[in-house]
């Protein structure tokens, strides 16, 4: 099966232990302009748990996409987003440093988190 931009994506359940350093993995290159930090992206993303494989958030359930200043986001999508291409699809596999922090802190605290983003857009 082959994914595009414009459908929701599959996420396969992972295996083994989740990882301690943000993970960033290009599932579809794109071939606009570049995110950078400063940027405000536009995206379609599905965000699962690691652990248990269930959805979370998804823009794709709104029906729409949303636009966010980077610098407002977690810190895993700040440093993952970077040096991606309008048009393409990247995984994240996001540790709790780097998600919402230490469980208690947030509903998705002590979490790895990964994210499927389709970068539609940058301002």
């Amino acid at each position: 099966m082959s994914e595009t931009p414009l459908t929701k994506p599959e996420i396969e359940f992972p295996e083994g232990p989740a990882p301690t350093e943000l993970q960033i993995i290009d599932v579809i290159e794109g071939s606009g302009d570049e995110a950078q930090a400063s940027s405000t992206v536009d995206v379609h993303y599905l965000g699962v748990d690691f652990e248990s494989g269930e959805e979370f958030d998804s823009s794709w359930g709104r029906g729409e996409s949303i636009n966010f200043p980077l610098r407002s986001l977690i810190q895993g999508w700040q440093a993952g987003i970077p040096g991606m291409k309008v048009g393409g699809r990247r995984k994240l596999i996001v540790p709790p440093a780097q998600a919402y922090g230490p469980a208690g802190m947030h509903p998705l605290g002590g979490k790895t988190l990964i994210f499927v983003i389709d970068l539609l857009g940058v301002s």
